[in-house]
């Protein structure tokens, strides 16, 4: 198997065979397995297991034993020339090497095949960070400076699908007949195309007249069974979760620690744009806090296995009608900073603000759908990665998110209004002082625009910074 490996991919036999031969050893059998994020609860399960929180309500991660060789970077660069695989060709199993939980031998294409979800290879395939002249001159840096990458190019339109190939591929593994998530749109689309392509159910919990045609068409189209839920997101994710105890159904959100293993992909191919050299921060729209727990955990692992030096700093971007990270953070409920605390985050607080949205019957309020939400399934994941980053959290209104989100457009480019709120934060940020103007900054961009008549209602109005309305 090494010989063809290294015949496929023309690899240099001097520099590195016997590192690859240990990375490849590393990513066998009794590798892999999962574990409770709580410091002092530590309980551990089989990755067999179809479990996202251990017996105590705690989140669990996903967990290697051994520590992959660097050699590995010369591999997945090789694969750019995908030989022929779908699972070279993507931008997920690329680097399936590094997220290895179904321990097969990652370089047998009869085992990726047998084991590994893939929509053709198409899942961030496209996916890569470019420089944007005129969003580097929005925001006050110099473009060199300045990198954004495009996660609406996945085959549904959002970064959901990088975390989709792996959740599936779990769903797969355990034998799980149907899939369930709840969404405003993005997951909907993920969560059905994957299901549809590996011949699962899917069902859908969706808030009753918050979402956009545009994502809603998609899970019609493949097949998903909707479940309308009165309410907002929270309210249908939590639907979502008791009748997936209820019923049976495999959990594919944000809280299924799967997912994040395949999310980790984007600041894989972020970094390895930059030949693994480290920017300065690394910047996302904050909603549920799948991508922030998943880019900390990504950057936490490199870190100890010698694959990076510097750590990079991650910017939270909130809006500011569904700001719970934002408020809790920076102490703006009860004059107290939420933190992770190194494994023992004060809980309580949380419960007391959610008490208090009650009380005061806020609902979270933005037409940022994607990022609607009030209770984030993964804050304390979430708070991890801040605390492991030195990470901050900052909040935008709806008018800058789509400022940010429409000269996004006028460089060529697509992104949704949730997207636009990394523009506008980074902008904010440089205004602040927080992010200096020599830093090198990536930032995500999360999906394509699905909604037609934001920018439509954007540009007919010439009162918008960056408007182009119609000549008569």
């Amino acid at each position: 198997m090494l010989v063809n490996l290294i015949l496929k991919h023309r690899l240099n036999l001097q520099d590195f065979k016997l590192k690859l031969v240990l990375s490849i050893l590393s990513t066998m059998q009794d590798n892999a397995f999962l574990k409770c994020i709580d410091s002092q609860c530590g309980l551990e399960y089989s990755i067999s297991s179809a479990r996202y929180e251990c017996e105590r309500g705690h989140l669990l991660d996903v967990k290697y034993k051994k520590i992959p060789s660097r050699a590995l970077k010369e591999l997945f660069y090789s694969r750019r020339n995908p030989q022929g695989s779908i699972f070279n060709e993507s931008g997920v199993w690329r680097f399936r090497e590094l997220l290895n939980f179904s321990q097969i031998d990652t370089g047998s294409l009869e085992e990726c095949s047998k084991n590994l979800v893939s929509l053709d290879g198409a899942e961030g395939r496209q996916s890569k960070p470019y420089h944007m002249s005129k969003v580097a001159d929005f925001v006050g840096l110099k473009n060199e400076n300045l990198l954004l990458q495009p996660e609406g190019y996945n085959p549904s339109g959002s970064f959901k699908d990088n975390g989709m190939a792996t959740a599936v591929t779990h769903a797969k593994l355990v034998k799980a007949k149907k899939i369930v998530c709840a969404s405003t749109g993005n997951t909907s689309a993920a969560a059905g195309m994957y299901a549809a392509n590996e011949n699962i159910k899917c069902d859908v919990y969706i808030p009753s007249g918050q979402i956009a045609p545009g994502k809603l068409s998609q899970a019609y189209q493949f097949g998903a069974q909707l479940i309308q839920v009165d309410g907002n997101f929270d309210d249908a994710f939590s639907k979502s979760l008791q009748d997936a105890k209820k019923f049976g159904g495999y959990t594919v959100n944000s809280v299924n620690p799967f997912r994040i293993e395949g999310q980790k992909t984007i600041p894989y191919r972020a970094l390895e744009n930059l030949n693994w050299e480290t920017p300065d921060w690394i910047v996302y729209p904050g909603g549920a806090l799948g991508n922030t727990s998943s880019c900390g955990k990504c950057l936490n692992e490199l870190f100890e296995w010698g694959w990076i030096k510097k750590i990079p700093r991650i910017a939270v971007v909130n809006a500011d009608g569904a700001n719970t990270l934002y408020e809790l953070y920076n102490g703006k409920f009860e004059e107290t900073e939420l933190r992770w605390n190194k494994g023992k985050p004060d809980t309580e607080l949380i419960q007391r603000y959610y008490a208090h949205l009650d009380e005061k019957g806020i609902r979270p309020n933005t037409k940022a759908t994607a990022i609607q939400i009030g209770r984030p399934s993964n804050i304390l994941k979430g708070l991890r990665s801040l605390e492991f980053t030195n990470g901050v959290v900052i909040q935008v209104s709806d008018s800058e998110m789509l400022d940010g989100m429409s000269i996004v457009g006028l460089n060529g480019f697509d992104c949704e209004m949730a997207s636009g709120s990394v523009p506008a934060g980074i902008k904010k940020l440089i205004h602040e002082e927080v992010i200096k103007k020599d830093d090198v900054i990536i930032g995500i961009l999360t999906g394509r625009q699905k909604d037609a008549m934001l920018p439509v209602d954007y540009h007919n109005n010439p009162k918008n910074r960056f408007a182009r309305p119609p000549k008569k």
